[in-house]
């Protein structure tokens, strides 16, 4: 399936309300990168294998273009997890109903099942083409089923010209990699992504191995790297003089991974240990102008873009879907009295998921480090603003939400003093100090969803914590 970026417009009215900017959109295609291996699973059946082995150590990594299902027997039939030609040629998500058919040969291959994984059995690669009661399918995104399929056959519906019917129920990826142990860190390749654009003036550029790059920063943005820029004006505080126009404007540029383990059988068939956390390079740059209007309740957050992508790991024989969103915004909350003049550039890491261990359950993990440098700044008369340029993540396996993280690198600017005005003098004089600050915070939670590893089912979400730094970035005192 070829992956296509959409692009969102909106009218942006002296930021009224972010629901308008989210409503008033419309999409027009725009230039995307190479096709994904969406829909190009294939489905594996279950073979008979020796009860006894030993877990081993699989790779993770990026999966291959044309991605193979994976699927085990039932628990205590010895049927390990490998790789077949069969595919989900369709999967309706209300009745859990799926159609398995035989993938059509690949020009210069043969029709024989893909060369079994160090988990498959001596026999594997003689395994029937069939599907039957009790497997456990894992499948690369198919049709009906766009993040993926991790599901065991409960019930063999009937044979027909399109495949074998099948009706499923969820399942937990245990029951495929068992034993096995994986650990690895995957980067999702930038042209993967899907971007609306909530507001209309965001620029979207990327760059990939192979000298590809798209937008108009691509020939710059390190490779693997994803990098928006935006710009907008926001209202003005009411008396303000039209020099204090506000605005906001910058960038971000990230280079997302997926970081996933599992630890093997620990008690009770549940994992000895699993991880699911998002990470990466982080880059930014912003600007705040002029004297923003005061904001009295809740800080005013505007999504400028929202991208998602279902990158496919290969972790041993198991096509492992992980689907990742990230909702980048602008958020900004000021008093309406201080006009404030800053730019900043911001660089770091950040990471962010849900660790499990056997008499821990899930914990969260959570870390940054984000280092800024002052461009340009200054604030003039007594008041306060704080902007935020950051980005909401969330990450979950198979179309379930597992964590959700919230990065907000800011700029803060208060100035503190005396504020003098007389009736018969036009001019405000100001007495006093003001600084401004630079920092991160870094929230999130985790999700009852996690169980898909095949753990113990959450039984509330559990908040990762608030990770909160900051630091100066100039100061000075106030006079006028």
């Amino acid at each position: 399936m070829r992956r296509r970026t959409r692009h969102r417009r909106a009218l942006l009215p002296a930021f009224a309300v972010t629901a308008l900017l989210l409503a008033a959109g419309c999409s027009s295609p725009a230039p995307h990168a190479a096709p994904s291996a969406t829909g190009q699973g294939q489905d594996v059946r279950a073979t008979d294998g020796p009860t006894g082995d030993t877990g081993h150590s699989l790779t993770v990594a990026a999966a291959p273009a044309a991605t193979a299902t994976a699927t085990a027997g039932t628990s205590g039939t010895g049927r390990r997890a490998h790789k077949t030609t069969l595919t989900v040629s369709s999967y309706d998500s209300r009745t859990r109903r799926a159609v398995i058919s035989k993938a059509p040969a690949r020009k210069g291959t043969s029709q024989s099942p893909a060369t079994p994984s160090p988990t498959s059995s001596p026999t594997s690669s003689a395994a029937p083409q069939k599907t039957a009661v009790g497997d456990v399918i894992a499948s690369a995104p198919a049709p009906g089923a766009p993040h993926g399929l991790l599901a065991k056959v409960t019930k063999v519906i009937g044979e027909s010209d399109r495949g074998t019917e099948v009706q499923t129920e969820p399942a937990a990826l245990n029951a495929l990699l068992g034993d096995d142990t994986a650990k690895g860190t995957v980067p999702v390749d930038p042209s993967s992504f899907t971007v609306d654009k909530l507001l209309p003036d965001v620029k979207v550029s990327w760059s990939k191995t192979g000298d590809v790059h798209v937008g108009p920063k691509g020939g710059t943005v390190p490779l693997g790297s994803l990098r928006l820029d935006v710009g907008a004006k926001v209202q003005t505080a009411e008396g303000a003089p039209a020099s204090a126009s506000a605005s906001v404007s910058g960038f971000v540029q990230v280079a997302p991974q997926v970081d996933f383990s599992y630890g093997g059988t620990g008690t009770d068939a549940a994992p000895g240990s699993a991880y699911l956390g998002v990470s990466g390079d982080w880059t930014s740059g912003w600007s705040v102008k002029g004297r923003a209007a005061a904001t009295t309740d809740a800080p005013l957050r505007i999504p400028f873009a929202k991208l998602h992508a279902d990158p496919v790991l290969q972790v041993g024989p198991v096509p492992v879907v992980v689907n990742l969103d990230l909702t980048c915004y602008f958020q900004i909350s000021a008093d309406g009295h201080v006009t404030v003049d800053v730019e900043q550039s911001l660089k770091g890491d950040f990471k962010a998921g849900g660790t499990f261990g056997v008499g821990k359950g899930w914990t969260p993990v959570s870390s940054s480090d984000m280092k800024s440098t002052p461009v340009r700044a200054s604030l003039t008369t007594a008041g306060s603003v704080k902007a935020a340029l950051g980005a909401e993540a969330t990450v979950g396996l198979y179309g379930t939400v597992g964590v959700s993280a919230d990065l907000a690198p800011y700029l803060r600017g208060e100035a503190s003093g005396t504020v003098t005005a007389s009736s018969d003098k036009p001019e405000v004089k100001a007495e006093g100090t003001w600084g401004v600050y630079g920092g991160v915070d870094l929230s999130g939670t985790l999700r009852i969803q996690l169980s898909i590893f095949g753990t113990p089912v959450l039984q509330r979400s559990v908040p990762l914590g608030s990770l909160h730094r900051e630091w100066k970035l100039a100061g000075g005192s106030l006079s006028s």
